[in-house]
């Protein structure tokens, strides 16, 4: 692909280095807050809401899915070297299901080939949420025949994991052919893993996407994830321990916490005593930093099982288990799938664990987005996917009701990662970080996964708690809006259902800010109704953070009003060659069209600064809904346009023309939409 600075180094720079509790360098209701509320309780009344499975009735559907996955996947018109793998299944109130799928063709994996399928408690199929809207024509026309050799691949892959300090000489798992489907086109690659340390010490699990064709880096993520006890930060608490004395929680799947005593791999050594009594809350004695990271995890057990229905990580009942004294002044904490477990430094000079509450929440979620959603970790799926992991930080905290640690919307605010006493991250307003941002734009995706989180952090809160100046539990509040419009939150634990519910069966692996905006409304209708406050509040939420419209304006692609004209066909968009067009026909309409004719635009591209696109009228005349920009550096054009088409006649064939006006990027118009 093309190489521009402003995209490629930047972007890249965030996928290496982003990968940990912060970034290297150093992851109607009422607007007050209720610690201890049970949201499930109050929300029970709603059949949509997800049950509580136990493992054995979790593996048992799983087993039902497993067995029926070839009829699915003919009733999805899936192709015949096409097979589905299951990943998980939830189930609500009213027995529908939503199972996850991973995808294979011609016995390869497919990246970006995930979906969730929704089906009724009598067996018939509601909806399906697909990571990528490639048809199975296009996959059909894959050649899965390689033109370079894997070599290729892993020298790429230990070069670019060289740049960022891993002093390995040979990938950790050996390229393996996939077809890559997350962006545009589906097309042959190898996917190499390369293993070794980053330059702060952070493990490292670079994943490297190459074309299988021409040995180009198609993309790239990092797979390490970042973020009676006497504890240094919740005070004296009880923890689940074994009758032998180990920091062992049988009650919470057997999850362990170990100590690295300053190593930087392995297990560890799991903690003992002669007696139940764990550390003395001070940072000097190895055991008081276990008791905290102990004590989170088995919070964040806790709360994912009581409130959302989710035994474990996996849902299965198994707990993963921690690790402390992390390196040597190592200022940071990650989750890893590879190990299944958290890990904690014991901050500068050793002296300032990071295991409290929240940062234990944060690490332990990403087990859970990594076993849900899978959501990508770069780009706005990457800002999702940190984002995720600070909501149920906050959740936790106020679920926990800790008076030593009270609940709040500031991430890190125990462990002074600043030294000035200032939290790592801001929910209410995140560029009070100096680095965050309030709001969406276009350019969102290409920063750090932990500053494009901020928009998502910010909705959360907003649904929350609402616009405005505040105070919660001691600490004061003002969230601004983007529009300059108020609004009204329905209570942390309504929105935490929303956004854990849209993880678990809206989101996939590519979901950006516009599909995670689709997918909370679709949630917020199932458990409160379309015309609900609570409905309008996330439609609100996300107004303010510049991401869609509010209800009732008339330019709010979701909006019930007026008549919708859409064609969902998808149209392949050559590199750097004619135009294409997507068109509908328009009948039943009087007179002409309006002064604000919406024009809704669903296109996945690698580089949207290539594209052109254009607006053309049943008399052939343009409108220019979109320039090209060579600094236009993010993926795809999810947007609603607004058009002053009052001097053309409503009724007749619209077409939306668009154009790759320059080499190297790919994609694919999925649906294009008139709302009169």
């Amino acid at each position: 692909m093309r190489s521009t600075p402003s995209r490629r180094a930047t972007a890249t720079g965030a996928l290496i280095a982003a990968a940990a509790l912060l970034a290297v360098g150093v992851q109607t209701g009422t607007a007050t807050a209720t610690p201890g509320g049970d949201p499930a309780a109050a929300g029970a009344r709603h059949g949509a809401l997800t049950k509580q499975l136990t493992p054995s009735k979790r593996a048992e559907l799983i087993r039902e899915a497993d067995a029926t996955k070839a009829a699915t996947a003919k009733d999805l018109g899936l192709g015949s070297q096409e097979k589905l793998v299951v990943k998980d299944v939830v189930q609500d109130n009213d027995g529908t299901t939503h199972t996850r799928y991973e995808r294979t063709f011609a016995g390869l994996p497919v990246l970006g080939g995930d979906m969730v399928v929704q089906q009724s408690a009598s067996g018939a199929t509601e909806g399906v949420t697909k990571a990528s809207k490639v048809t199975t024509g296009q996959l059909k026309a894959v050649d899965t025949t390689a033109d370079v050799a894997s070599a290729t691949a892993e020298k790429q892959a230990l070069g670019l994991a060289k740049a960022d300090g891993s002093k390995k000489t040979e990938a950790d798992q050996a390229p393996r052919k996939v077809v890559w489907m997350a962006q545009g086109k589906p097309q042959l690659a190898y996917e190499t893993v390369v293993g070794g340390l980053q330059a702060d010490g952070t493990p490292n699990e670079l994943h490297v996407i190459t074309d299988a064709s021409t040995g180009a880096k198609l993309y790239e993520w990092q797979g390490i994830e970042t973020g009676t006890g006497n504890t240094e930060y919740s005070g004296t608490v009880t923890l689940g321990t074994s009758g032998s004395y180990t920091l062992t929680d049988t009650g919470r799947g057997s999850h362990k916490t170990y100590n690295l005593n300053h190593g930087t791999s392995g297990t560890g050594t799991l903690f003992s005593n002669t007696t139940d009594i764990w550390g003395d809350g001070t940072a000097s004695n190895a055991e008081t930093a276990a008791a905290d990271a102990h004590y989170g995890a088995a919070e964040t057990w806790d709360y994912y099982k009581n409130v959302h229905g989710r035994t474990g990580i996996k849902g299965d009942g198994v707990g993963a288990y921690s690790r402390v004294h992390y390196g040597n002044s190592y200022v940071n904490a990650f989750w890893s799938d590879s190990c299944f477990c958290m890990t904690y430094g014991d901050g500068s000079g050793n002296a300032a664990p990071l295991t409290a509450l929240d940062v234990a929440a944060h690490e332990m979620t990403h087990g859970v987005t990594s076993n849900t959603a899978g959501l990508n970790y770069s780009g706005e799926s990457g800002g999702l996917n940190e984002a995720t992991s600070d909501i149920f930080a906050s959740a936790v905290e106020f679920y926990a009701n800790n008076s030593s640690d009270p609940g709040d919307y500031l991430i890190g605010e125990k462990i002074d990662i600043n030294g000035d006493g200032t939290p790592l991250r801001y929910q209410d307003k995140p560029s009070k970080d100096g680095a965050s941002k309030d709001s969406w734009y276009s350019g969102l995706g290409n920063l750090d996964v932990h500053y494009s989180s901020g928009p998502a952090n910010h909705f959360f809160y907003l649904l929350a708690e609402g616009s405005g100046a505040k105070t919660i539990n001691g600490v004061d509040y003002d969230s601004p809006t983007s529009d300059g419009l108020p609004v009204t939150g329905i209570g942390i634990d309504k929105a935490a259902q929303i956004w854990f519910k849209a993880l678990s069966t809206q989101f996939t692996s590519t979901t950006n800010y516009a599909s995670a905006r689709t997918g909370t409304l679709a949630v917020a209708g199932d458990l409160y109704g379309t015309t609900s406050d609570e409905y309008n509040a996330v439609a609100n939420a996300w107004a303010a953070i510049n991401v869609g419209s509010r209800p009732g304006d008339g330019t709010d692609p979701t909006d019930p009003s007026g008549t919708v004209f859409e064609n969902a066909t998808a149209v392949s968009i050559p590199d750097k060659g004619s135009a294409v067009t997507s068109s509908v026909t328009v009948t039943g309409v009087t007179g002409n069209a309006p002064s604000s004719l919406q024009v809704g635009v669903d296109i996945t591209h690698t580089y949207r600064g290539d594209l052109v696109i254009d607006l053309v009228a049943p008399d052939g005349t343009t409108y220019r809904l979109k320039n090209s920009s060579i600094s236009d550096s993010a993926d795809n054009v999810q947007e609603t346009y607004t058009v002053d088409a009052s001097s053309e006649v409503a009724n007749g064939t619209w077409s939306l023309k668009v154009q790759d006006v320059y080499s190297g990027d790919t994609g694919t118009i999925n649906s294009f939409k008139l709302t009169f």
